[in-house]
This record gives C-alpha cells, structure tokens and sequence, in this order.
C-alpha cells in the first residue's frame, strides 16, 4: 500500500521526495452539491492536497447528537477529494479557530466551568474522546496507507498561542493514534519562538503559520525542528473581515512572489485560504482584544478562488507559481457569469412577537440567566420582566452580544457589546420589558474561548435589581416549519409601506434553477436571510459586506421563497438579487 512519512529533509510519498501543495477548504462552508466543482478546480490550480477543518460543533450541535450527514458529511467530502485524485489533510481539532463558532468546541461542553479547556483536565479529555470515536474512524479508513487521500492529520491548532500543557497535547496523541490514525501528525503555531516552544511536543511535526517573509519563517521554524520537511500550514493569502470594518484584500502579485519564494526553497505549503466560502446561518466566529467584532458571513478571505466558486486574479497568478514546480492541468475553470437580476417583493409580514410561540419555550426565573443556563447554544433568546415608573434606566453588567430594547413593543435602544454600551433611560412608565439578545458568534481566539452568552448579569434599574425574569430561546438556526406556516398564511402587505421590526417577511420569485444567485438587502438594518429554508446567515447594514451568496443548489425555477428576519426596520419589503458580489470597500 502507499506510504506517506517523514524523512529528514522532505516528506516522503511511497518513499520518494514529496512536496506537499495544498489549499484550505472547509466543507463545512460550501454547499455540499458543490464540493466536487471547488475540489476540481484546486486540481486546476496545480494543488495536489486538500485541508480542511473539522468543526466539532458543527456535527455535534447538542450534547449526545453526532451528525455526519448531508452537510456534515465528511466521509463523502473525503471520497470527493479522492475521486479527483489529490491527496488530504485533515485538522479536527478540538480547536479550530477558523473564525468559527467558538474555535470549533462546543458550547454544551464549555457551559460547566468546571470544564478544562485546552487543558489536561479528565471532563474536557473525556469529551473530546468520545469526539473521536465519532470522528476518527472514518479518517482512519481513508488514509493513504488504506488506499485513501488522508496522508497526515493534526493534532490541536496554533496551540503556543493559548497555552503550553504538553501533557494535553500527549494526551490527544495517544487518542488519535488509539484510533488507527497511522499517517503522520502535525503541529502548527505561528513563525513565534515563544509560540513554537510552547505549542508543540517532540512526538508532533511542526509546522509554522505565515503570510510573507518565508526564508525567515523557515529558518525559525528549523531552528526549533533541526531535520525533517519544512512546511508552511497556513500561508495567508488573504484575511477574514469583521462587520462595521473594511473589506480585506492582499494583492495578487505579493502573494504570488510570496508564494514563489516559499516553493523555491522546497518547501511545503497549504494556502489558507484556497476557497474560503461561507460562514451560513448561525456559524461565525468573533474576535475581542478589547473590542469584540464578530466575523462576516462571507468567508471570501480574498482567496483565489472567490466565494462563488470563480477564478480571480489570485488563482492566476498563484496557479503560474505552481506551474514552476509542479504539473499543473492545462484546463483553466470559466470566469464568473452574470448571475440572474431579479426584484422580490416582500408581501407577507409576521410581527415577531407573534411567532415567539411556535419558535421556543417560555421559563421563569428568581435571577438573570445566561443563555448557556438555558441550554442555548447560538442565535437569539428574548428576555422579559416588569418594570416600573420609576425604574427609569437599565444597566447591565455585560450583554454578548447585542440587544434590541423595547417596552410594550415600542423601541428603547440598542445595547451593544462592539460599542461597549450596557445601559439606556428607560420611558418613565409601567410596562413589560423585553430584550432580543443575539448572540454575534463565540470567541474563537484568545481567553474568552468559552465564555458564557446572553445578559450578564446583575440588571440594575434606578431603584433596584431586577431579578424576575422568563426567557424563551429562538430556534433560529433553520427556519421552523411553522413560522413558514404563519408566513404562508399571512394577509398579503404593500410592500412599498415601511417595515417596522422586529419581524419575518417573505416573498416569492421564479428564476433560474441551479444557478449562483446574490441577494441585496440595501435599506435594511439587521437580520437573518433564508431562500428556500436554506439559512444563508446574517446581513447587516453596517458593512463591508452588501450581499449574500446563495448557492445555485438552493434555487429552483419557480416559486422561490425568500424570508427575512429583519430586526429593526425599512423603509419598503424590497431585496434584490444581483448580477455579482459586493463584499464592501477595501484596504490593500
């Protein structure tokens, strides 16, 4: 059978010098109907591996479910790499970052305090076991030495970064090798003494991170690795963005030449991204080093394949680099069409307040819970107490992530976690008060990994604390049969009349079947978006991103439904779809 190692100086594929080309795409952010067409064009580019995360809580969304279907379908994402003849590397964590929900750990495991993370603790070691059990077997079984495209698999992520508990890391090396993993493991920390010192074991190759400076990124990483392959695991050829910032781009030739220095010196490199595609629903991240910015729900990255699926300058210019040192196919995938223009009238509208009964259960409570004490694990929960005449102001001690305030229905304010405000006067008045808590999406990076979401408390008013309250979390993730019931049978609304928030609204289209579709929201505040039912995930007025991507697999020929769950208002039910993306203004 074939064989991948490690030799002292390169890596060794059935025994002979191997350089390891390879681009980052995560199944878990393409439509897996279009898995096959991003994984054929890498092929076109001249890779010769694929990488990708594995997000723990995407398959494990509650505790005791594991998920390995439809979406979540890793084993078949794996046969589709295979069957286009490229290799794969495989990074499952625990941790992730990937500007993903939480780093990839679950919310459900990191709700007891208790918990270690990223730590040699037994409850957090317990879990990640019986991950593995779920996971592992089916990497096994596709590992090169079985005849399969897996030729190594990493252990943790970028852990000198959070810690330095090597007693962990064996931990997790014993379990992956427990469960058959026979292919080489890895590490990966950035091109940082301190990090590479603390983020890796003897029994780990070691890989560095990086987007430029190669030759000095690879002499540190060797100094800290005398022998063996030299490899770059991330080479940023973009960036990620986070709402109300710019949109990232790297230039094209920068990156190229970046990229020729690094293969010029025989090194081995996975480009992150390749394809970054899309945070759908409710699966972003957020980063908070002072200030918490949750990440977009494109995942573009400035990749060199964009978003869509399409070639961009990036792609030629990294795919003439790779032709210096390796095959690369003389087919070159097609440049982006047009996708179909269309208006969609939104005529039905559902006041969310009358839908909070068909998308979760009310409970009462002596105190201010977090949403972790629920049992919520993302999206938005609704708060409601009583207040008085003289309460007159309400402050909390942190709300994560945003809060839409209002009394008997009427708006108050926004309380938001980016812009540090945790207090509003109230109106000097009797009445319910109610809070639609969203969450933006778990800290994936730095120490408030795990950290509980919802209100924070305690809630003070002028006169006291309020300590009454009942929650019901919002199913969200999917829209509920049920509020599309409600949606259905709603009386059809003008929808040139402004929209008042918040509320559901949805619409009909015939357009083209299969075909890559963007949909606008300009003068819209804050929302959700689903067509069909398929979650595209989060828009936002405040930028950069001024479109949604909806995969050509979720539209059909007629009677598209489009819904919006827009939070604040508009001043008509109008969206569009696009002839392209528009990601937002930019840096370079």
């Amino acid at each position: 059978m074939p064989t991948f190692e490690i030799g002292e100086s390169d890596f060794l594929l059935d025994g002979r010098p191997h350089q390891v080309i390879s681009g980052a795409l995560h199944y878990f952010r393409v439509h897996p109907d279009q898995w096959a067409d991003r994984i054929r064009k890498a092929r076109l580019m001249g890779l010769n591996t694929i990488e990708t995360y594995v997000a723990w809580n995407f398959h494990a969304p509650e505790r005791g479910r594991f998920d390995l279907d439809g979406r979540r379908d890793l084993g078949r994402f794996l046969d589709l790499v295979a069957a286009e003849g490229l290799h794969a590397i495989v990074r499952p964590g625990p941790y992730i970052c990937a500007e993903w929900d939480g780093g990839g750990l679950p919310g459900w495991l990191l709700a007891d305090p208790d918990v270690g993370v990223r730590r040699h603790e037994p409850r957090y070691l317990a879990a990640i076991e019986q991950y593995y059990d779920q996971l592992l077997p089916l990497v096994a079984q596709r590992q090169v030495t079985r005849g399969g495209p897996v030729v190594a698999v990493q252990v943790e992520n970028e852990y000198g970064a959070y810690g330095d508990d090597h007693d962990y890391l064996r931990a997790l090396i014993a379990m992956v090798r427990d469960r058959g993993i026979e292919v080489p493991l890895l590490s990966c920390d950035q091109a940082d003494d301190t990090m590479q010192a603390r983020g890796s074991v003897p029994e780990l190759h070691r890989t560095v991170t990086f987007g430029s400076r190669a030759a000095e990124k690879l002499g540190l990483l060797r100094r800290h690795q005398p022998t063996g392959p030299l490899m770059c695991m991330e080479f940023w050829n973009g960036w990620f963005d986070s709402w109300g910032q710019h949109h990232h781009v790297a230039p094209p030739e920068t990156n190229a030449q970046d990229l020729d220095d690094l293969l010029a010196m025989g090194a081995s490199v996975n480009l992150y991204m390749f394809h970054g595609g899309t945070n759908f629903g409710l699966t972003n991240g957020a980063n908070d080093k002072g200030t918490y910015l949750p990440i977009t729900t494109s995942y573009d990255y400035d990749a060199p394949l964009a978003e869509d699926g399409t070639p961009t300058a990036k792609y030629h210019a990294m795919r003439e680099v790779i032709g210096r040192y390796a095959p690369v196919p003389d087919e070159v995938p097609a440049e982006r069409a047009p996708a179909p223009e269309r208006e969609v009238l939104l005529d039905r509208r559902l006041p969310l307040a009358d839908a909070v009964g068909v998308l979760g259960d009310a409970a009462a409570h002596d105190h201010l819970p977090t949403t972790d004490e629920l049992g919520h694990w993302s999206g938005f929960t609704l708060y409601r107490t009583r207040v008085t005449a003289e309460d007159r102001v309400l402050t909390l001690a942190e709300v994560r992530d945003r809060a839409v305030v209002a009394l008997d229905g009427e708006p108050v304010g926004v309380l938001s976690r980016t812009e540090h405000g945790r207090t509003l006067p109230l109106p000097a008045r009797d009445g319910e008060l109610t809070l639609l808590v969203e969450d933006q999406g778990r800290v994936n990076y730095g120490p408030r990994i795990g950290e509980p979401k919802g209100l924070v408390g305690p809630a003070r008013t002028a006169t006291r604390e309020l300590t009454a309250w009942e929650t019901v979390p919002l199913r969200l993730d999917e829209l509920e049969p049920a509020v599309a019931a409600l949606l259905a049978d709603a009386p059809v609304a003008d929808p040139a009349a402004p929209v008042a928030g918040p509320a559901f609204l949805r619409g009909t289209v015939d357009t083209v079947a299969g075909a890559d579709h963007f949909l606008r929201t300009d003068g819209f505040g804050k929302g959700l978006a689903w067509v069909n039912g398929f979650p595209l995930g989060r828009y936002w007025s405040a930028g950069p991103t001024a479109t949604l991507y909806v995969p050509g697999p979720v539209l059909r020929d007629g009677g598209n439904e489009v819904v919006l769950l827009e939070l604040h208002g508009a001043a008509e039910a109008r969206v569009r779809f696009v002839a392209g993306p528009d990601l937002g203004s930019s840096e370079v």
